[in-house]
């Protein structure tokens, strides 16, 4: 069976205290955000930090080069945010984690267009 050309996704969560995956860019495929927002829904200000993951093979050995697009952002209040200004493009293998400051507030929404190499 042929591989679909284009998928569209919605990546939609919580942050929680421990950094995690919110996408990874399948083998075959770009990933391209077209949308990342988060807010935050809680009373008190708080933070977020997000970072593009790309892993590296050298000399036999993986690991992973780590790109801040930002750490500890302060949110306010009832206030949401537009993480990612333009696209960006994900190679096949990248991945983008999320971390916050508490486990309850800080929600996020990505939407991601998957292109067929």
């Amino acid at each position: 069976m042929a591989l679909a050309l284009n998928v569209y996704k919605t990546k939609v969560g919580i942050a929680s205290t421990a950094q995690s995956q919110i996408y990874k860019a399948p083998v075959g495929y770009t990933g391209v955000v077209l949308c990342a927002n988060v807010a935050n829904i809680g009373n008190f200000t708080q933070t977020v930090s997000l970072t593009h993951n790309r892993p590296v093979r050298s000399s036999g050995t993986i690991s992973t080069t780590v790109t801040e697009f930002f750490q500890k952002f302060p949110i306010e209040s009832n206030d949401a945010f537009d993480a990612i200004s333009g696209k960006l493009f994900l190679e096949p293998g990248d991945f983008i984690k999320i971390q916050a400051s508490n486990n309850t507030d800080i929600k996020y929404i990505f939407s991601i267009l998957e292109t067929l190499n």
